[in-house]
């Protein structure tokens, strides 16, 4: 099977000779068939030495995938859901993607608001009625 590009999102292109792809024996459902065959993937990505990040993006999945991360800069994704190697392989890239995608996102910055001023007022008036409850109830020694 010919080793694909894969394009995260708009800005990101990993080129196929970067993830290195491995086949493994799988626990997975199949009975004896697992016995067997090789089905089980595992896809890995150098996000150290890769080429296809700018400087900002490799801080980004650094930071936000360093949970993810071997010592040496891997990101690994295994699968072995499928009886077939191809369905894993494609499963297994398109988990890659996925979290590529969500770690990239970049966060849309807080713009500072204020209460409108109708609001001040109801929270005001609220306070004020809630104060004057609790002095009515309050016991008068006259």
């Amino acid at each position: 099977m010919a080793k694909l590009d894969l394009r995260v999102g708009t800005t990101l292109l990993i080129p196929a000779h970067e993830l290195d792809e491995q086949a493994s024996r799988s626990g997975g459902p199949g009975g004896q068939h697992v016995n067997k065959t090789s089905s089980r993937v595992t896809l890995r990505w150098n996000l150290r030495k890769s080429r296809c990040l700018s400087e900002e993006q490799r801080f980004r999945l650094l930071d936000r995938l360093n949970a993810r991360i071997t010592r040496s800069g891997d990101l690994i994704v295994h699968v072995d859901g499928h009886r077939s190697r191809r369905r894993n392989l494609e499963e297994a890239q398109e988990r890659l993607i996925e979290i590529l995608a969500e770690a990239l996102e970049v966060p849309r910055s807080r713009r500072p608001t204020r209460p409108s001023r109708s609001a001040r007022r109801r929270r005001m008036d609220d306070k004020r009625h809630r104060s004057n409850l609790k002095r009515d109830r309050s016991f008068k020694d006259d």
